[in-house]
């Protein structure tokens, strides 16, 4: 990409021209439909959602929230998969490759 030229993103050269909250809102999206329904309610999830509430009041929203779901990308990956969930999986990919 040439110098001044984001028209499209490269996380590897500039991290410029990358949604990194639009992205990590997709997949929160689909995930808070799952963790908020108690019939997927777990301690693992309990959990997540609390040390989500707790990224999100940091001065640091942004990276605390990407760290918390880089950190359980694959549980997120599985709980989507187990529910044929192909519309959360694409945007959890998204997040992967774009901000991961």
């Amino acid at each position: 990409m040439p110098p001044g030229d984001h028209s499209s993103s490269d996380r590897y050269v500039t991290f410029q021209s990358i949604d990194f909250e639009g992205n990590m809102d997709a997949v929160l999206v689909h995930l808070r439909r799952y963790i908020d329904d108690p019939a997927f309610a777990n301690p693992f999830w309990d959990r997540f959602r609390r040390r989500l509430a707790e990224a999100e009041e940091t001065e640091r929203p942004v990276a605390d929230r990407l760290l918390l779901m880089h950190a359980h990308v694959y549980t997120m990956a599985e709980l989507f998969e187990d529910n044929e969930d192909a519309d959360a999986l694409a945007a959890l990919r998204r997040l992967e490759e774009e901000c991961f």
